[in-house]
């Protein structure tokens, strides 16, 4: 069954679809085409408006209690939420990379799988007492004037397992624990800074998944020379900007579950396995009961060779890891140099291109902080300013509250993230990308201490 979004619905989406493409906050128009509505039906039934504002008031001891319930239910769970996240603490860690990185990504594949964690509660206390779920990590990229450094952020009891994984996976990394979170040398307010966030994420349903790794052909392990990694169009960004400017990538990562109430949702909903599922009956036009119909042709599926690959993937990616994914990109600058740099900006909508392919998914700017139209979206001066203190405010909380649908999160498995952040070996010539300058090891356990000739 093929879902309806808003913009299939007839004018209406349109509408919605036109101001989504041009950036514009389309929040107020909703409101005014709603009080039209409201005042056309009105004087079609021949009700006068102080009739209808008593019958609300007669129903209100039905929808009063409904609607505070709903209000007070997730301002309660986010509470706990939050509560939940305090107590569980985050550790700020710095990666310097090894001087040479022979593995393909399928060896950060491996760290994220290892990582997940779905924090299934035992009981419904847990659940709505403890605030118990599943907890964030980020994975960020931070260039200041072209200087690149690598951070991972975990929950305080993960700790261990993240670094176990990460030094199995690559034996000659090197993760600092940073005493001092990077992030605060930036004040709150942004005074005398200029300021932009980005949001990155996939173009379509999340069921579709992006040019991963394999379609890389970094699978197959070629020689450094011959590899054509997907993160070197991020790194290379990063490392050209200016001595001014700071550059952070974030990608934030919640292992994905099944929505329950035993979980802290009202509403059940699976994982998003069905989903794909149902992609791939519509792509093979047959039955989702009977797996049969008009794609049958003499006992051959009559698809293309792109729809064969594109369900190959689905189907190979849907057996991994998945994570609740976001991605967001800040940049920063000293308003005594040059506060706009649109060819900048330019470079950091094309960085992930190189994940794009026309019959699957793609990352592409999904919402940003700035505006095309201000007399619209925002005609008092006042939501750009909120926006920019609230983005810092998350990043630096390593958290995401969605502002508008395009920034929601959206699945992505270990192979999808793998392939946007893993540890690059020498195919990246990026010179400010810091690296362990040799390579260390401890000495034998076994080596005599005692009676030794002098």
């Amino acid at each position: 069954m093929v879902q309806m979004s808003t913009k299939d619905i007839p004018i209406f989406g349109s509408i919605i679809g036109f101001l989504d493409g041009e950036d514009i906050d389309y929040g107020i128009v909703a409101f005014l085409i709603g009080l039209f509505i409201i005042f056309f039906v009105f004087n079609k039934v021949g009700l006068p408006q102080s009739q209808i504002v008593s019958i609300l008031f007669a129903l209100a001891p039905i929808w009063l209690p409904i609607m505070s319930f709903l209000a007070f239910f997730k301002i309660y769970m986010d509470m706990v939420g939050k509560k939940f996240g305090i107590n569980s603490g985050r550790t700020v860690m710095e990666i310097v990379l090894p001087p040479e990185v022979f593995k393909s990504p399928e060896a950060m594949e491996y760290v994220f799988t290892q990582i997940y964690n779905a924090a299934s509660p035992d009981n419904l206390m847990e659940t709505y007492l403890d605030g118990k779920r599943p907890l964030p990590y980020t994975f960020e990229l931070v260039s200041r004037g072209g200087d690149v450094h690598f951070y991972i952020t975990t929950p305080n009891k993960f700790v261990p397992s993240l670094t176990d994984n990460m030094y199995a996976q690559y034996p000659g990394v090197e993760i600092k624990k940073l005493d001092l979170d990077y992030t605060a040398e930036i004040p709150k307010n942004l005074k005398g800074l200029s300021f932009m966030c980005f949001h990155i994420g996939k173009k379509k349903g999340s069921e579709l998944p992006i040019k991963t790794y394999i379609d890389f052909g970094l699978d197959k392990l070629p020689k450094e020379e011959e590899k054509l990694d997907p993160m070197t169009p991020m790194l290379e960004v990063l490392a050209n900007i200016q001595p001014h400017q700071q550059l952070w990538v974030q990608f934030i990562c919640i292992a994905h579950r099944e929505k329950s109430f035993k979980n802290g949702q009202l509403r059940s909903k699976g994982t998003w396995e069905k989903d794909v599922s149902a992609k791939i009956d519509e792509i093979m036009m047959r039955d989702p009961k009977t797996k049969t119909g008009m794609a049958d042709l003499d006992g051959m599926p009559r698809i293309t060779t792109g729809e064969r690959d594109t369900i190959e993937a689905m189907e190979r990616n849907v057996g991994k890891a998945a994570f609740n994914f976001a991605c967001r990109v800040v940049y920063i600058s000293n308003k005594n140099e040059r506060d706009y740099d649109g060819g900048l900006f330019a470079r950091i909508s094309r960085m992930v291109s190189q994940t794009e392919l026309k019959d699957r998914n793609g990352l592409g700017i999904r919402w940003r902080t700035d505006f095309n139209y201000n007399f619209i979206s925002d005609p008092f001066f006042k939501k750009r300013p909120a926006l920019k203190k609230a983005e810092l405010k998350e990043y630096k909380t390593r958290k995401l509250y969605t502002k508008a649908r395009s920034m929601s999160y959206k699945i992505m498995t270990a192979e999808e993230m793998a392939t946007i952040f893993h540890l690059p070996g020498t195919v990246a010539i990026t010179p400010t990308l810091n690296r362990v300058t040799s390579t260390r090891s401890d000495a034998p356990s076994n080596l005599p201490i005692g009676n030794l000739p002098i």
